[in-house]
């Protein structure tokens, strides 16, 4: 290791055998195609770490179908808004400290009155979006 690197800037792998691997610089949203060539052959065992600053409502909805995903706002605030099958809507509002599990199968957006950071535990592979 060559020094301590910043999770906003340098996200994070987790794959089959415990191992951890740095990834490129996000660059826009192809860059989740190529992330998914990258670990295809971790499957829905891999799990990517993530960290992103958000001064607005997300854009659009998101569901992972193979797994958890896990979201821990480390700053201000945001509510998460959860459609699960069947279409029960449940809202949870995350402060520093919090976190929320989306589970498999379970849409999810976001909104932000002002500013919250979250770190993003996801099970990424078959992950689906929809307009807001």
């Amino acid at each position: 290791m060559t020094g301590p690197r910043r999770l906003a800037e340098n996200w994070v792998h987790l794959g089959v055998g415990a191992t951890a691997v740095l990834q490129p610089p996000f660059d826009g949203m192809e860059w989740y195609e190529a992330y998914g060539n990258r670990h295809a052959a971790d499957g829905r065992e891999g799990r990517l770490v993530s960290q992103h600053t958000f001064t607005e409502g997300w854009p659009s909805w998101e569901m992972h179908p193979l797994g958890d995903e896990v979201v821990i706002c480390i700053s201000g605030e945001m509510v998460l808004t959860q459609e699960f099958p069947g279409g029960r809507i449940e809202k949870t509002t995350l402060g520093a400290g919090d976190y929320a599990i989306n589970a498999p199968g379970v849409w999810h957006i976001a909104d932000v009155e002002e500013e919250a950071t979250a770190i993003f535990i996801t099970a990424g592979e078959g992950t689906q979006h929809r307009p807001r």
